[in-house]
């Protein structure tokens, strides 16, 4: 089990995904679980089985799991024009900006 936090957040870009991919690919070759927070959206897409979705706040709770039922292998750039991946994108936006506070109201 590999457990990360934020572990590209301090990245450019292309360092991000170039290691991004580095760990697919370590996932593919081991078969590896991995636990990993991440604020950025589309990395959490790329490379979930599932994105667990907290609410907010200091009394965070699981807001709401969302299942990435994409293929693997994943192809950053043949995702880019995946409809499904970007209904797992939007999900997980709609979560974050509409839904989010209203999880937390019925979790107070």
């Amino acid at each position: 089990m590999l457990l990360m936090d934020e572990p590209f957040g301090a990245l450019d870009a292309l360092t991000r995904a170039y290691l991004q991919d580095e760990l697919l690919k370590i996932i593919a070759q081991t078969h590896s679980t991995v636990v990993m927070v991440t604020h950025d959206v589309d990395e959490a897409v790329l490379l979930s089985d599932r994105i667990v979705m907290m609410t907010n706040g200091p009394a965070a709770t699981i807001g709401e799991i969302l299942t990435v039922d994409l293929e693997r292998p994943r192809d950053r750039v043949a995702l880019a024009q995946d409809a499904r991946y970007m209904q797992l994108r939007t999900a997980v936006l709609e979560f974050l900006y509409r839904r989010h506070g209203r999880t937390e109201q019925k979790a107070a």
